[in-house]
């Protein structure tokens, strides 16, 4: 038996006399064809879609836009593998009826339509809708780490160039001693001669005045530099740090196809829910839509803005409680009773409702637990040995936080804003977004009236930045709690809801 062998290259070969034949009925390719020639790529925005009454005449804006396609449909980004492609790829040859633009035209046609471009696909979103290839029911939303070309050591915080330029000062030292030391020296035994120092600083000195004018550029927006792509950031991923771009999709359920997408430089996704679930559902024309989004997206700001737009929103609860990293019952433990408006601690007691308050236009509910001290579960709840059963009471049996005897004033002192990787915590129940605060207190961990400030899963968060920090005002007269409660060591837990 031998081995199967190929045709002899001398042997003669009749092929298909028509081009047509070398792509058969089915072949996607087709489609794109179809596609780019439905357009009105002068209403697109393109380059070139009119030619010129003089001069050379332009490829085809259209047969452009078909090799571009082509090339994200297979994954073929460089713009010199689509020049190959041009003369070796019979789909190709077919598409763009032997035309072979040269890489150089590929990459300007990409770098001079980029809003075309995005029109086009906005287009092809149009067109999945006419065909029902979008179900519309559900959406899924995430986010992809892209880097971009600026190396990592052109990408510069403000803590960054400090640490340089420092470096900079004791090198620039350094080297005039060294010229010092060179005067007084013979030339042959010195390590470097003035010439070559003299050099040496002022390169260093270039150097120490660039990064002098990057830091000036820094404020409370910018909190970045790139010197490559001025609009890459330096991002966590899976694999280490890249400095480059954060890419948001929305993909339908139905058949997987992407019906929003955008692309920022934003390190995390904290802040993206809202702003491609709303572009999904204007995309698709929809009058309700309902996402799903990792821990990553969990922001209670953004799942409000949702609702108001008619989206609803699933993002699991991002568990930021510093007592669940130490092994401690954190605030996903206490469960919601909407029947009885209150919440249950793992021990099964019950955090009733004491009063409302508003911040910023919208209503605060405080919730708080009493009989901890004699809790078999106190240690796994708090860290704070300095309990009370009962603290000080209203006559008409309610308690404040501010230690008053019913005044007006039922503000509380100091907040702190709990936001995902900054503190914050949000609870969803039945779609309803509930913000969750801490309270702080002077002292032993009892508040101004005496309570337990620490009550089971209710300590405060620790990591709040000193910014955070704010006062509220109750609404009512007598004097600002702000006065009575001081940053300490209790905690007592405020929730916000949204509508």
């Amino acid at each position: 038996m031998n081995h199967r062998t190929g045709l002899d290259r001398s042997q003669t070969l009749l092929f298909p006399e028509r081009l047509e034949d070398y792509v058969a009925a089915e072949n996607p390719v087709r489609f794109l064809d179809a596609f780019a020639g439905t357009l009105d790529l002068h209403a697109l925005g393109f380059a070139r879609a009119q030619c010129a009454a003089t001069g050379r005449p332009p490829y085809d804006p259209a047969a452009l836009l078909k090799l571009y396609l082509y090339g994200y449909l297979h994954r073929i980004r460089s713009s010199r593998l689509l020049e190959a492609e041009c003369q070796r790829n019979v789909e190709v040859i077919w598409l763009l009826g032997k035309l072979a633009p040269d890489f150089k035209t590929i990459a300007d046609f990409r770098k001079d339509n980029p809003k075309p471009l995005r029109a086009v696909n906005r287009q092809f979103t149009v067109l999945c809708r006419k065909l029902e290839l979008f179900g519309g029911q559900l959406l899924a939303i995430d986010g992809s780490k892209f880097g971009a070309v600026n190396a990592r050591d052109q990408n510069f915080n403000a803590l960054k160039l400090q640490d340089l330029v420092a470096r900079a000062d004791a090198r620039l030292a350094e080297y005039l001693q060294a010229l010092d030391t060179a005067d007084a020296d013979e030339p042959a035994s010195a390590a470097l001669n003035k010439t070559q120092l003299a050099g040496k600083i002022a390169v260093l000195q270039e150097k120490q005045d660039w990064h002098k004018e990057l830091l000036a550029q820094f404020d409370d927006e910018q909190k970045q530099i790139s010197a490559t792509d001025p609009d890459t950031r330096k991002m966590l991923t899976a694999h280490g740090m890249i400095v480059g771009y954060n890419a948001q999709v929305v993909v339908d359920a139905k058949y997987k196809l992407i019906a929003a997408d955008d692309v920022t430089n934003e390190v995390t996704d904290y802040k993206q829910l809202a702003s491609v679930a709303i572009a999904a559902k204007a995309n698709l024309e929809l009058k309700q839509a309902e996402v799903v989004a990792d821990a990553g997206y969990y922001n209670a700001a953004e799942v409000s803005r949702c609702a108001e737009q008619g989206i609803t929103a699933y993002v699991p609860k991002a568990d930021t409680s510093a007592n669940t990293a130490r092994g401690l019952y954190g605030k996903s433990r206490f469960r919601y009773d909407e029947g009885k408006d209150v919440y249950v601690c793992p021990a099964g007691a019950e955090l009733t409702h004491r009063f409302n308050t508003y911040e910023l236009g919208r209503e605060l509910r405080y919730y708080r637990a009493s009989g901890c001290k004699g809790c078999a579960l106190k240690k796994q709840c708090t860290r704070n040995p300095a309990l009370r059963d009962q603290p000080h009471h209203h006559p008409g049996g309610e308690r404040r936080v501010d230690g008053s005897d019913g005044g007006a004033d039922e503000g509380a002192a100091v907040e702190v804003q709990v936001a995902e990787d900054f503190g914050r915590t949000s609870l969803r129940d039945h779609q309803t977004v509930v913000w969750v605060h801490a309270l702080f207190a002077e002292g032993s961990g009892e508040s101004a009236d005496g309570v337990e400030l620490n009550d089971p899963g209710l300590q405060p968060q620790t990591s709040a930045e000193p910014g955070e920090l704010r006062e509220t005002d109750g609404g009512g007269g007598g004097e600002s709690p702000a006065k009575r409660l001081k940053p300490g060591g209790g905690a007592l837990f405020s929730f916000r809801w949204l509508p």
